[in-house]
């Protein structure tokens, strides 16, 4: 089974605004809403893949409602962990003329620490050996930075692989929890690192420093020029085909959701590599933070490269 954590979830709102210009009245064109949170996306599109997973959420007030509303319909299995507050609500503005995604992310409620361990117990009572636990995304505010860290060797300890996708504090203290994958991109390992990482060397060496703090295995996600997968045998380069973008926003969550299926479903190392490659990719087709379809990842599968390095 494999179990995803949102902590600070979010209601996303993506709007489409010809020529978006700042200090102006800009009209909006088109606009969609999808419940997210880093987590909350990969449980969607591990849905979209053919998979299952449970989703735990914190959510709050009437945002907090109609997330879990919308979950519900779209066939998720959604744990709500009724929070205090007011659930955030994420602006997205997407550009087409001047090809620029911008957004605007609330910083969400303050949550309480009993809200907090109500999450963990919930989340270690049912782990079983081998199963996948995604901790990601920011954290509330509230919670300690070393949050995934204490929770990544308590899913460890109860027999669950962990997965970390996380920036900054809550990445470099997660880090300590020794989780089995971490799924940083150039940008966010480059800060934990205090370094620029300007070639392909030098982020493998950097993806390598992390494998010596106890991880098992590290994606590095590169944007446009692909990503490297990183373990203590070997570094396998992987670059997806290039597709229209209709948004930026979760492809990195779709990633991470495409590993953990892959690692539920015991696929290969090359099954593993060109399905998350592939689904990143059709993410970036699809608008707001709706998940792709299936058919739409299968069509790029066999368009994705890769060579060790």
């Amino acid at each position: 089974m494999i179990y995803t954590v949102t902590l600070n979830p979010a209601l996303d709102k993506t709007a489409r605004v010809d020529s978006f210009t700042l200090d102006a009245v800009n009209r909006v064109v088109s606009y969609r809403q999808d419940p997210g949170g880093k987590g909350i996306n990969v449980s969607k599109v591990i849905a979209k893949l053919g998979g299952t997973s449970k989703a735990l959420a914190l959510l709050g007030g009437a945002t907090g409602k109609a997330i879990s509303q919308m979950l519900s319909e779209q066939g998720l299995d959604c744990w709500s962990i009724n929070a205090s507050g007011e659930t955030r609500t994420n602006l997205k503005i997407v550009d087409p003329v001047a090809d620029t995604h911008t957004d605007i992310n609330e910083p969400g409620p303050e949550v309480a620490e009993k809200d907090l361990e109500t999450v963990l117990r919930y989340l270690t009572r049912d782990i079983e050996k081998n199963d996948i636990v995604v901790l990601s995304g920011s954290l509330p505010r509230g919670a300690k930075a070393g949050i995934y860290g204490e929770w990544a060797r308590a899913c460890a300890e109860a027999g669950a692989r962990v997965f970390l996708d996380a920036d900054g504090d809550a990445l470099r203290e997660g880090l300590k929890g020794a989780p089995y994958l971490v799924k940083p991109n150039e940008i966010e390992l480059g800060r934990l690192m205090g370094r620029k990482l300007e070639s392909v060397a030098a982020i493998q060496k950097a993806a390598r420093e992390l494998l010596a703090q106890g991880v098992e295995k590290v994606v590095v996600s590169m944007g446009g020029a692909g990503a490297l997968f990183v373990d203590a045998e070997h570094t396998v380069l992987a670059r997806s085909p290039k597709v229209p973008v209709g948004s930026t926003v979760g492809a990195g969550d779709s990633v991470v959701a495409a590993l953990a299926y892959a690692f539920d479903e015991g696929l290969s190392e090359e099954d593993t590599i060109r399905l998350s490659m592939a689904t990143g990719a059709a993410n970036v087709m699809s608008e707001g933070t709706q998940a792709a379809e299936r058919s739409t990842v299968d069509s790029l599968i066999d368009k994705v490269t890769f060579e060790e390095i």
